[in-house]
């Protein structure tokens, strides 16, 4: 039986490696609350990714939550109805109205041509997401922002050290949120974070994510407890280590599988910016039925019973959800390019340890099943 071929697998280096970090908590007893490797990781990341502020959450969910709590947000948000359920959730949790736009066909970000005629009264701020690391058109939605007095987060999820023209993506807006979790490409187990401009900012951030403590007497505000542990800063420290040769593993893979897979008629991917340096977290395909010959369902079918585990990422749309086609901007004709996409989205495994043979295999694969 051939070997089993999951979407990803988490980085993780040698145990013995991490052993020492566990051996200081073990003798300082200091797992949470802002201890050592917490601070460090902090200060690491700052430097790291030449961003001036950190919070480091339990998650990237709570960092999102968290991130539009901060902003002191009302009414309406538009966003994107093609990206993974929590950054619309983020919103619901704060009581906050989505409102959905189509995105692009050549990226699978939000359409920034298609935010003006969205915004109402109501809209207080913008949430687009760097959907598989490709940056969003940050020029034309902070031009949006600032002519209509919006806020703007991104869900940057995706986009650990992605960077334009050798500056990160990760300074735009007013606030952005990073995922950790374990199929991410920068792991701490489960984890997240915040990236804001100013100390204030930061402080503001602290407090929410510790219950909205101040000092021992002083309570700010309904603050969560959302904050990173030591066990989660100590892995992040010893992969923070790896991180280069994580990302030039992944790019290895991600060109093996575009020089086997570019020209076969029928697949689709999104377009790479020369002015970009990718992360290489997800290899996003797109099948096209009426040229590939098959439905991208057959496809994900067939690429099981081969025992290689693909993900529809994102499918189904936000939009057609129970919860949120309730709103009249989650109508399908209002998101052309998102239900095309959506509907021929399949992402390859991709991560550091996939062998070449692998790749080759599910290539072979893909090209023969097209036939």
């Amino acid at each position: 039986m051939k070997e089993i071929i999951f979407v990803t697998q988490p980085f993780l280096p040698d145990l013995d490696e991490f052993l020492p970090y566990l051996r200081q908590i073990w003798e300082s007893k200091h797992l949470t609350n802002r201890g050592p490797y917490h601070e460090q990781l902090e200060r690491e990341l700052e430097k790291y990714l030449n961003v001036p502020n950190i919070s480091l959450f339990t998650n990237g969910t709570l960092a999102l939550i968290t991130a539009i709590q901060a902003l002191d947000l009302k009414g309406e948000v538009i966003t994107t109805p093609y990206s993974f359920v929590a950054t619309s959730h983020s919103l619901i949790w704060n009581s906050l109205t989505p409102v959905f736009v189509d995105i692009e066909r050549h990226t699978g970000n939000m359409d920034s041509s298609k935010i003006e005629s969205a915004i109402t009264p109501d809209t207080a701020a913008i949430l687009p997401v760097h959907v598989y690391g490709h940056p969003c058109n940050n020029d034309e939605i902070q031009r949006i922002a600032n002519k209509h007095n919006l806020k703007v987060i991104y869900d940057a999820a995706h986009a650990f050290n992605v960077k334009r023209e050798g500056q990160s993506i990760l300074n735009w807006g007013d606030l952005s949120i990073l995922s950790f979790h374990a199929t991410k490409s920068f792991s701490t187990f489960e984890g997240g974070a915040i990236i804001s401009h100013t100390k204030e900012m930061k402080n503001k951030i602290d407090n929410l994510k510790n219950f909205g403590i101040l000092n021992e007497l002083t309570i700010m505000g309904t603050g969560i407890n959302s904050k990173m542990n030591e066990f989660q800063a100590a892995l992040g420290l010893l992969q923070l280590k790896h991180f280069g040769e994580v990302v030039r593993k992944r790019k290895n893979i991600f060109e093996r599988y575009m020089s086997a897979l570019s020209s076969v008629q029928g697949l689709e991917f999104f377009t790479l910016d020369k002015e970009v340096e990718y992360n290489y977290t997800y290899f996003p395909i797109m099948i096209n039925p009426d040229l590939f010959g098959k439905a991208r369902d057959e496809v994900y079918e067939y690429l099981k019973q081969n025992n290689i585990f693909s993900r529809r990422y994102f499918y189904p749309l936000i939009s057609s959800l129970e919860v949120y086609n309730v709103y009249p901007s989650s109508h399908e004709f209002n998101l052309v390019n998102a239900n095309y996409i959506s509907n021929r989205i399949l992402c390859l495994p991709i991560y550091p340890d996939l062998t070449a043979e692998s790749v080759d295999r599910i290539s072979d694969l893909l090209i023969a099943f097209s036939k």
